[in-house]
């Protein structure tokens, strides 16, 4: 037997809900029970909630159009707070009359005949039956309206329970009690309103959906190969997710292979996020990044002295990273192996676009293979006339060290601070090519620029 449609199910509750209202309005007043009454404009309530959630699924149902690009869901939602705001009122009407009532401002009797109680043992029956049923369609069709009804039926049958013991203490002798069931039923009927109206508030506000979004992440980060999450926005409508994902790929990555990457992101977050509706933009990555990302993560590993030849590479798709690392030169090879292992591993975990790290071992100068060269007085005499010649001045400082690599020159140059950047690393460019031309048994030319 096919289950009922979302509308056939809310129809019931229409035609529920209005039997309710005369069956508890009629009792009411018939019996002077401003518990009864308070119920029956609680299932006003319940009533006019219903018509609009009837109408609301109408709407929620079309599929999307050119003015509804992400479809009428939110239709329920509406429905849902204009539900929750006449419940407030109603909640407020009772609770003054009730308490008029309780404080003896107003003259009250109450007949507490036996179809009274009839009545409101009949209509706990309902409320039980239709919460049931309201709360099951709910859960099929992922229904934020039907699950609102469903709540509702069930602050009825707290407040139709309530009703109940409040006409039997009547009858045995307590004049106020009906009066504290009705002041009972109005703060349910309050709690009910503000849920209902935050819950609702935050769907049409757009406000993240938190587990949604959580589970997303996770799917996503589970993908192999890995891809790079840039960003992720989510939004929610008639139960249903939707996501807006940016993806970062390399740059050189074939059209093919970025499209087969948001495949993949798509039907993750589907998977587990059924019928969410999922849009996954591809971006390239800076390899400028990804190198920092990769120097920072080698660096934060003890024992690492110095990381260097840091190289970013996009292999049949695979981005992969090579790097030297030097470590102290008396380090046995089997501890440098460990700290290798740890540099390559902190780089998959925290870069985890690379898929895979080469390591360059190298063993670090110590201090007596590196020494201040006193004696390149032929050298020094050289670079003070280059410099001399392209600037017209000397350079701020001048050093030269003996090192296992041979000698290495290291000089400041102090140029016009408002010239642009362009123009000192152009200078600094031609005056190392000129040491480097005129005299090639130097190793090395660090200079440095400033103003």
């Amino acid at each position: 037997m096919a289950a009922p449609s979302p509308r056939r199910t809310a129809l019931v509750s229409v035609f529920a809900a209005a039997a309710l209202v005369v069956v508890k309005l009629v009792t009411g007043l018939a019996t002077g029970s401003l518990g009864l009454v308070s119920e029956a404009m609680h299932s006003g309530t319940d009533l006019v909630a219903a018509l609009l959630t009837f109408f609301a699924l109408g709407v929620a149902a079309r599929p999307a159009d050119v003015g509804h690009a992400y479809g009428h869901g939110k239709a329920e939602h509406l429905a849902a707070l204009a539900e929750a705001a006449a419940l407030a009122l109603a909640s407020l009407f009772i609770a003054v009359r009730a308490v008029q009532q309780i404080a003896g401002n107003v003259d009250t009797h109450v007949d507490a005949t036996w179809y009274a109680l009839a009545v409101i043992a009949a209509v706990i029956v309902v409320d039980a039956t239709r919460m049931q049923v309201s709360l099951r369609a709910a859960r099929r069709y992922r229904s934020a309206a039907l699950q609102s009804n469903a709540f509702h039926f069930g602050s009825d049958l707290g407040g139709s329970i309530a009703v109940l013991i409040g006409l039997v203490l009547v009858r045995w002798g307590f004049d106020r009690a009906d009066s504290l069931a009705a002041l009972f039923v109005a703060v349910l009927v309050l709690m009910a309103a503000g849920r209902l109206m935050r819950t609702n508030v935050d769907v049409l506000m757009d406000r993240v959906p938190a587990e949604a979004e959580a589970s997303a992440r996770a799917a996503i980060a589970g993908l192999s190969p890995a891809v790079e999450l840039r960003r992720l926005r989510m939004r929610e409508a008639a139960g249903r997710q939707f996501a807006d994902v940016v993806i970062g790929m390399p740059p050189e990555a074939p059209v093919g292979q970025g499209h087969d990457a948001a495949d993949r992101v798509e039907e993750a977050v589907q998977a587990a996020l059924p019928e969410s509706d999922v849009v996954v933009h591809v971006e390239p990555y800076e390899v400028e990044g990804l190198r920092e990302g990769v120097h920072a993560a080698a660096q934060s590993v003890q024992g690492v002295r110095e990381v260097h030849n840091v190289t970013v590479l996009d292999v049949d798709g695979r981005v992969e990273t090579s790097l030297h690392l030097k470590l102290p030169g008396d380090l046995p090879l089997a501890h440098a192996h460990e700290i290798a292992e740890a540099v390559e591993q902190a780089i998959v975990t925290h870069v985890p676009q690379i898929e895979r790290v080469q390591t360059h071992l190298e063993p670090l100068a110590s201090d007596a293979e590196v020494r201040p060269a006193e004696d390149a007085v032929d050298e020094r005499a050289l670079v003070l006339r280059v410099v001399r010649e392209a600037l017209g001045r000397d350079p701020r400082e001048l050093r030269f060290l003996h090192t296992d690599g041979g000698l290495v020159a290291f000089l400041t140059l102090g140029l016009d601070p408002n010239g642009p950047l362009a123009d000192a690393h152009a200078s600094a460019s031609e005056i190392e090519a000129r040491i480097r031309r005129e005299r090639p048994e130097i190793a090395d030319v660090i200079v440095h620029t400033e103003p």
